[in-house]
């Protein structure tokens, strides 16, 4: 078989797994079930092969064996990787009625490692966040309303410009601060809001995340109109233009 023919048949099965897959949104049917299962299969193959190469030869095996290399040198193996071992197959007791407990030996090991890791992940993650929030929203300086061009400055005077806080950065700032506040005050579910003041920030906070979420939604759905703009040009312009047209 020639290549030309070889690509034509592979961009094919391509394309018939692309109307198999996409034929849900008219209604589920078998040729979607064929193919959702071929996917699935293919999926749980690859990620086999990827839970070795990417992280157990790596992370495990290279470092028991002596294979590992740290700034181009060889660094000696260690044995005690080798307790990981039976440690990790304990999981797979879960499958058996009579020996479960032995399942549950890992999982608390992970979860502690876990929980541990995640309080500084979470602060190294977060903690900037939190400290970005506080931002000025007086203006220092009433020269210009919004931030002059720094084009041909030099730097002490883009340093200059950096240190002040203009109009347009103070009402942006402002509206920044509102919306966190607001949002952070609508989940005060302790005791009831009475307040005019912290009702009208609740409810604020209730319409500000109703846009938030909505641009999220609108944002999954053109991603997933990318991926069907993906496929249609790979079925339209890769295979009957340039692989079925032009032979």
């Amino acid at each position: 078989m020639k290549y030309e023919d070889y690509l034509i048949w592979r961009m094919g099965a391509g394309v018939l797994a692309t109307i198999g897959l996409y034929s849900v949104l008219y209604k589920e049917n078998k040729l979607y079930r064929f193919f959702e299962h071929v996917f699935l299969g293919l999926a749980s193959g690859w990620t086999l092969v990827a839970l070795w190469t990417e992280t157990l030869q790596a992370s495990w095996w290279d470092k028991m064996i002596g294979t590992a290399t740290q700034d181009g040198k060889v660094v000696n193996g260690s044995w005690a990787y080798i307790l990981l071992l039976p440690i990790g197959l304990m999981g797979y007791f879960v499958f058996s009625k009579k020996h479960n407990w032995m399942s549950r030996i890992p999982i608390g090991i992970i979860l502690g490692l876990y929980s541990g890791q995640q309080i500084q992940v979470w602060w190294n993650t977060y903690g900037p966040q939190i400290a970005a929030s506080a931002k000025p929203i007086f203006p220092t300086t009433f020269t210009s309303l919004t931030v002059p061009s720094k084009e041909g400055l030099t730097p002490e005077q883009i340093a200059i410009i950096n240190g002040n806080v203009y109009t347009s950065q103070a009402v942006t700032n402002f509206l920044f601060v509102f919306t966190v506040l607001s949002v952070l005050s609508y989940f005060l579910f302790s005791f009831d809001v009475k307040n005019k003041a912290l009702k009208f920030s609740t409810t604020s906070g209730r319409y500000l995340l109703m846009i938030g979420f909505g641009a999220i939604f609108g944002s999954t759905v053109m991603m997933r109109f990318t991926l069907l703009i993906d496929r249609m040009y790979f079925v339209f312009d890769e295979f009957l233009k340039q692989g079925i047209l032009r032979r």
